[in-house]
């Protein structure tokens, strides 16, 4: 069934605030910060990925996209979107969106090239990945953002989105006529939660589009990107504390997460004592995961 009107996709700029971005996803579903990081960061990303973009296979079906290449483990190959993952604009709105949740880590990275000819993907919602299980209506799982490498245009694939239909039922079947395309310059992002129906666009240019899809979630729930395979632990070792809580070495929800007699993951990872510095609220929501269970 297809929709009597449609919203436009709410545009901030790049000096906005994280409570403000939230307070538009918990009305809309979506919302784009534009040129956020430069285009010369967007380009050194790229440079990072692009041997691995190559060596990675088309999708195998429709809905990964035949003419899609979904590259992955990108904390392990590019030290630019270590940087995007932990962009401070990310962080305080996955918190602030996710404000009920005692703490987030990092769900998936994927680098998303949709290339010439690919048609639209099955317009979906993202917690749908977790067994389709059916979340109570504006209880939020996720918060995704999708950064444009280069320019993303209603033409080249451009994300597809339906505002306002966070607050749609469930299992509903759009069309991509339903839809927005976020369309926005190198360096903007499209923050959108679990709950909104979008899909990739269809591909009707001679250029490949290419997105970094970043998304975090609530830690008791099962990350997509095992990022404890993703990254060798000789690797990861060597990122920042505040980047490895991110990724899952924190206990999440008080006791999840914790190694044999109540150790904190971080810990055993490194090998010494850790620091709660350096991660705000996020650090502070965790305090009490690490109390022993009585």
């Amino acid at each position: 069934m297809g929709l009597a009107s449609r919203m436009p996709i709410e545009r901030l700029s790049a000096d906005t605030t994280g409570a403000r971005v939230a307070e538009i996803l918990a009305r809309d579903g979506a919302v784009i910060v534009e040129r956020l990081v430069p285009r010369a960061m967007m380009d050194r990303a790229r440079a990072e990925l692009e041997p691995y973009v190559q060596a990675t296979a088309f999708g195998n079906d429709p809905f990964a996209g035949r003419r899609t290449r979904r590259t992955g483990g990108l904390l392990l190959r590019s030290p630019t979107c270590r940087e995007l993952v932990m962009h401070p604009l990310a962080l305080e709105a996955t918190r602030a969106s996710l404000a009920d949740a005692s703490s987030f880590h990092l769900h998936l990275t994927q680098v998303i090239a949709i290339g010439p000819g690919e048609p639209g993907q099955t317009i979906h919602r993202d917690q749908w990945a977790f067994d389709f299980f059916p979340f109570p209506p504006g209880y939020e799982v996720q918060c995704n953002t999708i950064w444009a490498m280069n320019d993303f245009t209603a033409e080249n694939g451009a994300t597809r989105v339906i505002p306002g239909s966070n607050h749609y039922e469930d299992r509903r079947e759009f069309t991509h006529a339903d839809c927005e395309a976020a369309a926005m310059p190198a360096g903007s992002v499209i923050f959108y939660n679990g709950s909104v129906y979008h899909g990739g666009g269809p591909n009707e240019s001679n250029e490949t589009r290419f997105g970094i899809n970043i998304t975090y979630a609530r830690s008791w729930l099962r990350q997509e990107e095992n990022q404890y395979l993703a990254v060798p632990h000789d690797v990861a070792r060597t990122f920042p504390e505040d980047l490895l809580r991110v990724m899952g070495y924190a206990r999440g929800a008080y006791a999840l997460g914790y190694v044999d007699d109540l150790r904190d993951p971080l810990e055993v990872l490194l090998g010494r004592k850790v620091s709660d510095d350096g991660l705000g609220d996020l650090a502070k929501a965790n305090e009490k995961a690490r109390a022993p269970l009585s």
